[in-house]
């Protein structure tokens, strides 16, 4: 249990988020320990292609319009609660 680096909830399971999607050459990079459901909804909405061109730091996702609204909500959520996370109809288009 610890503390989610993007949402700041506290007594959370994080899993470890690659900034920099290994894919894209980040494999040795900087990490951020996420709560499930933040890492899980960075990865609905964005391809690794779009995380690694914008989003490669902590202060980078707090300011994304999509994210910023998730991160509002789930803040609000208890630690406890685990959510299913879909991918968007953006994303899925993309494919």
């Amino acid at each position: 249990m610890g503390t989610c680096e993007l949402c700041e909830r506290e007594d959370v399971e994080t899993t470890v988020h690659h900034l920099l999607p290994k894919e894209m050459g980040g494999t040795f990079g900087a990490k951020a320990n996420l709560c499930i459901p933040c890492h899980k909804q960075i990865h609905a909405l964005y391809t690794n292609a779009e995380i690694a061109a914008r989003l490669t730091t902590i202060p980078e996702l707090k300011l994304d319009a999509q994210l910023s609204s998730f991160i509002k909500w789930i803040r609000k959520q208890p630690s406890t609660k685990l959510m299913k996370i879909k991918k968007s109809n953006d994303r899925k288009r993309k494919r």
